[in-house]
């Protein structure tokens, strides 16, 4: 036993209070203390990955931790390594944190003579300038996909089980592909069934195992559009934001113009897409500067040319309000918001965070302000929370 897991046991309450991503609201986890052990930090090595991140890792010497033996941990960032003070050598306190990732918690040397860990300026995979944006404590490589580390980490994340999910390309097989030139790009991963032959001639394959890796492949020509966004990685565009983007705009290429509208100065377009729940200036300028990019380009262009993803279409009732763009504001008395923007999505509505031309309801309650103000400017219809509670029961 490693903890504890509390649920409350009513269906019909976890449905009201639904999911945060991937964790529901109606769960809650307590676990023991994480068990702590001490030993030497052997060496520093610095990882590069898919976003360009690099990311200190501490050698160790092999010590027993909650029955595992730890020979690495992370040390997240440059500010957590000068935090902690940590140089070769040292004597540190690790602990499995969550009794999953090692961590260092402690430095029992700090021994502040001896020369600190110069972490690099630049990329050591290939050598290109590396930077801590302003506001961040990551250093990443600027190097983007000329950069070996980050095009192989782009291509195990993009075959990975939250992005397209096929089976049979792991770290390994796509690292050695990589080597040999035929995996350059996502799009290079529908083209290898015309290397049948050479990967057979490879160690380890069989008739078998290659017949099943194209299998795998071929299923998913048609993938689901908000995996493929997803599978890109983009900067801040996580399988959440992925999701919500693609359940407003249906389409990549929808998507995709709006971004590069948006990038190019469109203020209408950059409105709207911060009007969407949870997409804000961070997310919109990621997707306008993926979009700019001339290799991105033809990277988009050129998956394309070998997947055709279906349009984004959520399961939803026949509503009243079905195909509409509907904001809430003010205080809502018998739901939260995220429930309300569940309701509206499963009434086939669009929820948005703000008011513009584009919006067609307003559901207002108790000390609504601005966007009260300017849905009554803008000639958009408001309706109270009962009034709204009303559309919910006639739909079913």
């Amino acid at each position: 036993i490693d903890g504890v897991v509390y649920k409350v046991d009513r269906l019909d309450w976890q449905q009201r209070l639904g999911f945060v991503a991937k964790a529901p609201r109606w769960a809650l986890a307590h676990k023991f203390p994480a068990e702590k052990a001490e030993t030497v930090l052997e060496a520093i090595d610095i990882q590069v990955g898919r976003t360009g991140k690099l990311t200190p890792v501490g050698r160790l010497r092999p010590v027993l931790v909650g029955g595992v033996t730890v020979t690495n941990v992370t040390l997240h960032n440059r500010d957590e390594i000068e935090r902690l003070g940590v140089r070769v050598g040292d004597r540190v306190v690790i602990q499995r944190a969550g009794d999953v990732i090692p961590q260092v918690v402690e430095n029992l040397t700090r021994d502040e003579k001896r020369d600190p860990f110069p972490f690099p300026d630049h990329c050591p995979e290939c050598d290109s300038e590396a930077v801590a944006e302003e506001g961040e404590v990551d250093v990443r490589c600027t190097g983007g996909l000329i950069c070996p580390a980050q095009r192989t980490e782009r291509l195990q994340h993009f075959v990975s089980r939250a992005a397209l999910d096929i089976e049979g390309l792991g770290e390994k097989t796509i690292a050695d592909f990589f080597a040999r030139g035929w995996l350059e790009s996502p799009a290079d991963i529908f083209r290898l069934k015309d290397r049948r032959d050479e990967i057979l001639a490879l160690e380890g394959w069989k008739e078998k195992s290659v017949e099943n890796l194209v299998n795998a492949i071929e299923a998913k020509r048609e993938p689901d559009a908000a995996r493929l966004l997803f599978g890109l990685g983009i900067r801040h565009v996580g399988a959440v934001t992925a999701r919500d983007l693609l359940k407003y705009f249906t389409t990549l290429p929808a998507l995709r113009d709006i971004a590069e509208k948006a990038r190019a100065g469109d203020e209408e377009a950059a409105a709207e897409l911060t009007s969407i729940d949870g997409i804000g200036p961070t997310v919109v300028e990621a997707l306008g500067d993926f979009f700019h990019e001339d290799h991105n380009k033809q990277v988009w262009d050129d998956l394309l040319s070998e997947v055709s993803p279906p349009d984004y279409i959520v399961e939803t009732k026949d509503s009243a309000v079905a195909g509409k763009t509907v904001v809430f504001t003010g205080k809502l008395e018998t739901m939260s918001r995220d429930e309300a923007k569940a309701q509206a999505e499963r009434l086939g509505a669009k929820a948005a965070g703000s008011v513009s031309a584009k919006t067609d309801l307003v559901v207002a309650g108790p000390g609504a302000g601005s966007k009260l103000k300017k849905a009554g400017e803008l000639g958009i219809e408001v309706i109270d929370e009962a009034a709204w509670a009303e559309i919910v029961k006639a739909a079913g």
